[in-house]
């Protein structure tokens, strides 16, 4: 059973709650927007996720695991806003923000910090006459009108701290977070104020509260990375103002969140890099181009084969989808004739990054070929295809600017469907010799 806010108002009621009757238009005659409008948040890496930058009005839901630098990223965007910026401390206290800050290098005295967990006293705060920022203006001349500025940024950290006296549940509680959600988003949507609100996760991976949650949101971005590890990924799961593909990728270092300009060489190891062409490298390293958004990115698959003392042999992956990685061992054992069913089997994708296409099948399949057989593939090489069940190998999309930013990065041989047609081939020619 969850309590809900029961409306007043009763069928007879004509005109909404600004007193204005509804009208139909003709979707013709309605004026198109091109949300060309946007304010740049001055962090390359978040404005590509968002599509360019902020537009009026917009309420963002930033979700990911704890620790993760969900805070670090929206204290350095309220950094970089022109304008007063609120910053609702729904889970931390102002001293607590405030030596984030320092540690950040920021100092900027537009960021207001409110210490408030009743969502209507929010609204009330953000709404009040405090933002007169032409109040010096309106005493000189005292026959004006009273003006009334809003805050250029809203950012509430988090929208599970939150409550409404109207309700009794307790903060998190899913009546709590949908009416909370649901009177912040009217009132940010209202005024044309960009907000960005904090979700938390849940032990599954999931945004925690209702689903609704992320229907009245414009936009929803995941904070992806180990907390062990640097790399950060931001990626977009739901844009209506922008694109659903594309990432932006961080590192995070002492000084806060610092965007990575080539990805590429985040991901690639010195190891799979050294040496010029015709010498090797280390067997079980292979090196795949895979598509992030519009960008390209070039990352080492590792892979690990070793003989087996259980009566089930390991098959463990980090980055690949694990039924993916079975399957290519199925395809390598049953196409290629290569008996993996008594040896341990490890894959990992180099630097922490999470694979979920089907273009880097054919590098996996050739790391796994290359430690069992401890024969390492020529420096300068690169895989990109998708094995099928068969042992065909399948082109995939955009396979030239792969190719495009592998060349650039000193990768000059591709291993593609049009080099071989079947996985059975690209084992024989290009680890037949190493």
């Amino acid at each position: 059973m969850v309590e809900t806010v029961i409306s007043t108002r009763t069928k007879r009621t004509v005109r909404s709650a600004q007193g204005r009757k509804a009208e139909l238009v003709q979707l013709t005659s309605i004026k198109k927007e091109t949300h060309g409008q946007r304010t740049s948040t001055k962090i390359t890496e978040l404005d590509r996720v968002l599509g360019g930058g902020i537009v009026s009005g917009m309420v963002t839901l930033v979700a990911g695991e704890p620790g993760i630098g969900k805070s670090t990223l929206l204290l350095q965007l309220a950094s970089n806003v022109e304008g007063n910026v609120v910053y609702v401390a729904g889970e931390e206290s102002a001293t607590q923000i405030a030596n984030r800050a320092a540690r950040l290098g920021i100092a900027n005295p537009n960021i207001q910090i409110l210490e408030e967990t009743d969502v209507d006293q929010i609204i009330e705060t953000v709404s009040s006459d405090v933002w007169r920022v032409m109040g010096a203006l309106e005493k000189k001349n005292s026959h004006t009108s009273p003006i009334t500025h809003h805050p250029s940024l809203l950012i509430i950290d988090s929208i599970q701290t939150l409550t409404t006296t109207d309700l009794t549940g307790i903060a998190g509680a899913v009546g709590q977070v949908r009416e909370s959600a649901g009177r912040l988003t009217a009132w940010a949507k209202r005024n044309s104020v960009p907000m960005f609100i904090v979700g938390h996760v849940t032990k599954e991976g999931t945004i925690a509260g209702p689903r609704v949650l992320e229907h009245m949101v414009d936009t929803v971005i995941w904070f992806e990375g180990e907390r062990r590890e640097q790399l950060r990924i931001v990626r977009a799961m739901k844009n209506r103002f922008g694109p659903t593909d594309e990432v932006g990728i961080f590192s995070m270092e002492e000084s806060g969140l610092k965007e990575v300009d080539n990805p590429s060489n985040l991901f690639l190891g010195p190891l799979s890099t050294q040496g010029s062409a015709g010498q090797s490298r280390p067997s079980g390293s292979v090196i795949t181009a895979i598509m992030e958004g519009t960008r390209p990115m070039l990352v080492e698959i590792q892979a690990l084969v070793a003989p087996t003392k259980l009566a089930f042999p390991r098959r463990t992956s980090s980055g690949i989808d694990q039924r993916r990685l079975e399957l290519i061992i199925a395809v390598l054992g049953r196409r290629v004739g290569i008996p993996l069913w008594d040896y341990d089997i490890y894959v990992n994708v180099a630097g922490g990054l999470k694979i979920e296409e089907p273009g880097a099948d054919l590098a996996v399949a050739l790391a796994i070929a290359s430690a069992f057989k401890d024969k390492p593939l020529r420096v300068g090489t690169f895989a990109v295809g998708e094995v099928g069940l068969l042992g065909e190998i399948r082109e995939v999309a955009q396979t030239e600017r792969r190719t495009k930013e592998a060349k650039r990065l000193g990768f000059s041989t591709p291993i593609t469907a049009k080099d071989s047609s079947t996985l059975s081939q690209a084992v024989g020619k290009y680890l037949a010799t190493g």
